[in-house]
């Protein structure tokens, strides 16, 4: 079975063509709240013919934290994917992840399938940092319960901020810079960036691991988000890099679902 999944973010929108587990082909676009259903439709037929699976999608899994974007999705799928079947991740879809929140109904979709994917790979409770337009912090219990989590400006968003509020700051490349104590302004800004952000995604994990009653050794700590290879290395919690979680954890949705 060939799966197109879609995590349709606040900035990016990751498409990836997965066949039992393993992503084939993935692409990263913009996701931009003005595009319509038709537009969406030749974006998205122009990737799959390059990838050369044009006819060959069977199903289809989406989930978003757009709804602007997700309504012309749903558009796009009925009109040009009439015949494929699809499944939204939005509430009343089966993922087989209790929720233990106060509103289960306010957490993202996206943090919903990124849980089902880490209790479906990884043993043992788990944290996913996941690096996108925020940064979130997801805690799953060893039963697969999602217990809550924690939300964090992201790295391009706190970056930006900086360089319109900073009169004399401007905005600089993402890059690890040469020391932590920096000798000009635009390492300065990297290094408050980079090595920041690794304490915070520290900090915050020991604390979440001291919530739970257990030690670090016994929690799986997973980076996923296009900026993750950005702070990996530079963090001391992570055990696993999985690029592309949500991807599986959307064929697990679509799985339980069909």
């Amino acid at each position: 079975m060939t799966l197109l999944a879609a995590d349709i973010g606040n900035s990016h929108t990751v498409l990836g063509l997965l066949d039992d587990g393993e992503v084939r082909a993935h692409w990263r676009v913009a996701t931009d709240e003005r595009r319509t259903a038709d537009e969406w439709a030749v974006l998205v037929r122009g990737l799959l013919r390059d990838a050369g699976a044009g006819a060959d999608v069977d199903g289809i899994a989406v989930c978003s934290t757009v709804p602007a974007v997700l309504h012309e999705w749903r558009e796009m799928l009925a009109t040009h994917f009439g015949d494929v079947h699809a499944v939204v991740v939005e509430p009343g879809i089966r993922t087989g992840v209790p929720v233990l929140m106060d509103n289960p109904r306010e957490v993202g979709a996206d943090r919903i399938v990124n849980a089902l994917a880490a209790a479906t790979l990884f043993d043992g409770p788990t944290i996913v940092v996941d690096f996108g337009t925020a940064t979130t912090f997801d805690v799953v219990s060893a039963a697969g319960q999602y217990v809550g989590g924690a939300i964090a400006p992201g790295i391009e968003i706190s970056l930006e901020a900086l360089g319109r509020r900073g009169a004399q700051l401007r905005k600089v490349e993402l890059l690890r810079p040469r020391t932590v104590i920096a000798k000009n302004t635009v390492e300065a800004v990297q290094s408050g960036m980079l090595f920041g952000f690794a304490s915070q995604v520290d900090g915050l994990v020991r604390r979440m691991v001291a919530e739970l009653g257990t030690d670090l050794a016994s929690v799986t700590v997973v980076a996923t988000g296009h900026l993750a290879p950005l702070v990996y290395d530079e963090c001391a919690v992570f055990t696993h890099h999985a690029p592309w979680l949500t991807l599986l954890g959307l064929e697990q949705v679509y799985r339980r679902n069909t």
